[in-house]
């Protein structure tokens, strides 16, 4: 569960162990998009050395690697693996074989490091038309898999259409992620980058979309970005207490053989009361990460 997950660039050290003291729930070091082709094998000693310094307990890092149709991400494997982050992110998932080839790779990397096999986590990034209609099988293409991430700059450029402010252009390939997700049983998907890093009214606005269409959580790429995106996936005092008054009054109509009750004049049947102990136990949770 990341309400926040927050690129580095896996070339400069001092951000990427600045970004480690954010309150970013997890850091994604980048060695995709961020990382100039002549600067890639440098930047895996980098990465691999932050890695090597930064042991649990520590904040959750997940690192990007290229793309598995690049000469590069095999290596970017070998030499991330065996410093155990938590995390990889495969960057142009579209099809569960490839899913399947980078957690074969991570698994045969892990037994010759020491580990215990299925230790590190796969975040495949969806951002492509196909990758998109692929969801529902990558999803399910490995225990490894938290959750699917979406990438929308890539994905409208695939299928030829401005990213705009309003993202109708991105309805149907969230709600097909969510859907995906949750049909596969793992974590909602994680919402795409929000470009313009000046513009936190939009970034709430768009983040509360996701949050409304069953997303959770928003790869952010500047600091900055973090409190607004934290705040909307944290459920605030109202939706607890409300959640705590529905749950009890629940638990009490249960123990009276009461199926359904009313709390603050509002009809409360099983999703509802199921809905409320989701809540708390999120809240719970984020205050377990943060506190």
């Amino acid at each position: 569960m990341f309400r926040t997950m927050l690129f580095s660039p896996g070339n400069n050290p001092k951000r990427m162990k600045k970004a480690l003291d954010l309150p970013a729930d997890a850091i994604i070091f980048d060695l995709e998009d961020a990382v100039a082709v002549t600067e890639k094998e440098s930047a895996r000693n980098i990465i691999a050395e932050v890695l090597s310094q930064h042991q649990q307990p520590r904040k959750e890092i997940i690192v990007r690697i290229n793309a598995l149709d690049t000469p590069f991400a095999v290596g970017d494997l070998e030499a991330i693996v065996p410093k155990k982050p938590d995390g990889i992110m495969l960057p142009k998932s579209e099809t569960a074989e490839a899913i399947k080839e980078v957690a074969d790779r991570i698994s045969q990397l892990e037994k010759q490091s020491g580990m215990e096999e299925g230790t590190i986590a796969i975040f495949p990034l969806v951002e492509t038309a196909l990758g998109v209609l692929n969801a529902r099988e990558i999803a399910a293409a490995s225990d490894r898999i938290v959750c699917l991430s979406f990438g929308a700059i890539d994905f409208t450029t695939d299928i030829g259409v401005k990213l705009t402010a309003g993202g109708e252009e991105l309805f149907y390939a969230r709600s097909h992620l969510v859907l995906a997700s949750r049909a596969a049983r793992i974590g909602a998907p994680v919402d795409t980058v929000y470009p313009n890093i000046k513009d936190d009214q939009g970034l709430r606005q768009e983040t509360e979309l996701a949050a409304q269409l069953g997303m959770f959580g928003k790869l952010v790429i500047h600091p900055n970005q973090i409190p607004v995106v934290n705040q909307v996936f944290t459920p605030n005092e109202k939706e607890v207490a409300w959640a705590q008054r529905v749950n009890d009054a629940y638990e009490e109509a249960e123990k009276q053989g009461i199926g359904a009750i009313q709390v603050d004049g509002k009809f409360i049947d099983v999703p509802v009361a199921n809905r409320a102990k989701k809540v708390l136990a999120l809240a719970a949770e984020i205050e377990k990460m943060t506190g």
